[in-house]
């Protein structure tokens, strides 16, 4: 389960989760920081890599596109990066169900906003 943490969320999510998700990478470290949406997808999906990213942008990407890669839309608002590993370690089982389902483009993780 290679994830690929897009540029809003902290580089040392690779490390803090390498156990769970080894062989995994942030942006920076693919000298893709700064880059434009088009060049982290292209990356991902040449690399066999899972984006997770906190920006809406990859999911509608995901619906237009379809898959590889996958999406991992992370609905949270500003938090540290200890809930961001907590989530996705608590989220591992759902996530690996995810990536070997054949036909969801997008799973997403975090708050839902309440109805009133």
């Amino acid at each position: 389960m290679k994830l690929l943490f897009d540029e809003n969320l902290p580089p040392r999510l690779t490390a803090l989760l390498a156990d769970v998700y080894p062989g995994s990478a942030h942006v920076h470290q693919c000298a893709l920081g700064a880059s434009d949406d088009s060049a982290v997808w292209e990356y991902a999906k040449k690399n066999g890599f899972t984006i997770v990213s906190k920006d809406s942008d990859f999911q509608e990407r995901s619906v237009l596109s379809g898959f590889p890669p996958k999406v991992i839309w992370l609905r949270t608002k500003n938090c540290s990066s200890a809930h961001l590993e907590f989530l996705l370690r608590a989220a591992s089982s759902v996530i690996a169900h995810f990536l070997r389902d054949s036909e969801q483009t997008c799973l997403v993780l975090g708050h839902r906003p309440r109805r009133k």
